[in-house]
C-alpha cells in the first residue's frame, strides 16, 4: 500500500472515532427516554395539627457569681479552699489577721467607757433619759440652786437696811455666774450624749473590721478561682475568691423576633449539651429580654434549669426546646421526600406518570418528617426514592413500599 493510502485510512479511522461518541451524546436523551420509567416510591404531604416547639441555641451561666474581697488591710494566714471546692453559705473560705483591729476595738472601747461614766451610765445599751439628772448637770444645778440663795438673802437684808450694797452686788454677780455656768453644762452634756453615739457607731464599725478579719461565703457555691495565698499582705478590696452558683443554673438563648408571642414566662425546656448526649436537662423560662436586637432580629430568653449534680457548666454551648402554647395545622411530608438542590429544596411531586419538581419552603422538623411552608397541597404525592434520577416530565412507575425497585 502506498503513503498515500495508508494516510486516507488513517484519517477515515480517526473520523470514525470522533463520530461515535458524538453519536452517543446526540442520542443521550432519546436512550434516556427509551430506558423507560423509573420505578419510585412516594409519600402523601398530610395536613395535621402541630404544637409549636421553639429550638434555640445558647450559652450555660452560673445563677450567681461574686468575687469575694478583702475588707481590711492584713496579712493572710490561713486559706481554706481552692479551684473547685464546694462551700456552703458561711463557711470561712480565709482568715486575715486580726491584731490590729483588736487594739483598735480596745481604744475605742476604753473611749465610750469615759464618756458613759461622764453620763452616769453603766454600760453601751443604757441611755440618758432626763438630761438633768446626769452628775455634771445636778452639780451645776446645786451650784446655781445655792448662789440663787444668796441672792435672795442678801436682797432681804438690804430691804431690811441691815445688809450692804456691795455684797448683794456680788451675790447677784454669782447667781448669774451660776446661772450661765448651768446652761454651759447643759450645752456640754448634750455634746457628750452626741459623742457617747459617736463612740458606740465607731465602735461598732471597729467590731465589723474585726469579724471582716475572717472572710465567709456569702452563699453556697463553688471556687471558680482562689486569687491569695497564705502570707500574702492583702489590702480593702483585693480580689481572694471567686465563687459560681451552680444549682440552678441560667440558659441564656437567643429567639427569632417571629416567635415572641408563643414564649412565655413558665413554660418548659428540654436542654441537652454536647456533653451528655443521651440526657435531657429539664428547666423553665424564666426571664424574657423586653427589646429586640436590631442587628440580629432575635431576642433573649433565660431557662432555669436544676443542676444538684453539677453536671452542666457555665460557659457551655446547649440546646433547648422550648414547648409552646402555639398550635398550627401544617403540611408535612417525610424528611427523605426533600432534595437539596442548587442552593434550593426541591420535592417531586407525582402526577399519573410524570413528576413535576416543586420549590418548597421549610418549616420545623418533627422527628423524619418535615414542614413545607409553600410549595405543596395537601393529597399531593411526592416521591422519596430515586430522587437524584428525577427531573420535570420524566417517566415514572409508582411502586409500593415493600416491593423492590428498580
Amino acid at each position: 500500500m502506498t503513503w498515500i493510502g495508508r494516510t486516507a485510512c488513517c484519517w477515515i479511522a480517526l473520523l470514525g472515532l470522533i463520530a461515535v461518541p458524538a453519536c452517543n451524546r446526540q442520542s443521550s436523551p432519546q436512550a434516556k427516554r427509551d430506558a423507560g420509567p423509573i420505578a419510585i416510591r412516594v409519600a402523601p404531604v398530610v395536613s395535621r395539627q402541630i404544637q409549636r416547639v421553639v429550638e434555640a441555641v445558647g450559652t450555660l451561666y452560673p445563677y450567681d457569681e461574686v468575687v469575694v474581697s478583702a475588707e481590711v488591710d492584713g496579712r493572710v494566714e490561713e486559706v481554706r479552699f481552692d479551684l473547685g471546692d464546694a462551700v456552703a453559705q458561711g463557711d470561712v473560705l480565709a482568715r486575715i489577721s486580726e491584731e490590729e483591729q483588736r487594739y483598735l476595738v480596745a481604744q475605742t472601747e476604753a473611749q465610750l467607757r469615759q464618756a458613759l461614766e461622764r453620763l452616769g451610765l453603766k454600760n453601751e445599751e443604757e441611755r440618758v433619759h432626763d438630761i438633768r439628772e446626769t452628775p455634771e448637770v445636778r452639780r451645776a444645778q446645786a451650784d446655781l440652786f445655792d448662789a440663787e440663795q444668796r441672792y435672795k438673802r442678801a436682797r432681804q437684808l438690804v430691804d431690811q437696811g441691815i445688809g450692804s450694797q456691795q455684797d448683794l452686788d456680788a451675790a447677784q454677780a454669782r447667781y448669774k455666774a451660776m446661772l450661765a455656768a448651768y446652761d454651759a453644762t447643759l450645752n456640754q452634756t448634750r455634746n457628750l450624749i452626741q459623742q457617747v453615739e459617736q463612740y458606740k457607731a465607731s465602735l461598732q464599725l471597729q467590731r465589723k473590721r474585726l469579724r471582716d478579719t475572717t472572710v465567709r461565703a456569702p452563699f453556697a457555691a463553688y471556687v471558680k478561682e482562689r486569687q491569695v495565698t497564705v502570707g500574702q499582705y492583702v489590702r480593702v478590696n483585693t480580689p481572694l475568691f471567686t465563687l459560681v452558683k451552680i444549682n440552678p443554673i441560667r440558659l441564656r438563648a437567643e429567639v427569632p423576633e417571629r416567635m415572641a408571642p408563643w414564649i412565655q414566662i413558665g413554660q418548659a425546656a428540654e436542654v441537652s449539651v454536647e456533653a451528655y448526649p443521651d440526657r435531657r436537662f429539664e428547666g423553665r423560662v424564666w426571664r424574657i429580654s423586653p427589646t429586640v436586637d436590631q442587628s440580629k432580629r432575635t431576642f433573649l430568653v433565660e431557662a432555669l434549669i436544676q443542676n444538684p449534680g453539677g453536671e452542666l457548666k457555665p460557659g457551655s454551648y446547649a440546646k433547648a426546646r422550648i414547648r409552646t402554647n402555639k398550635f398550627e395545622q401544617v403540611y408535612l411530608v417525610p424528611v427523605r421526600a426533600v432534595n437539596y438542590v442548587l442552593g434550593t429544596n426541591k420535592v417531586y411531586a407525582v402526577r399519573g406518570n410524570t413528576v413535576e419538581p416543586r420549590e418548597v419552603k421549610l418549616g420545623d422538623r418533627f422527628g423524619q418528617e418535615v414542614e413545607i411552608v409553600e410549595g405543596v397541597r395537601p393529597g399531593e404525592r411526592v416521591a422519596i426514592t430515586q430522587l437524584n434520577r428525577l427531573e420535570s416530565g420524566v417517566s415514572v412507575r409508582v411502586v409500593e413500599e415493600g416491593t423492590r425497585s428498580e
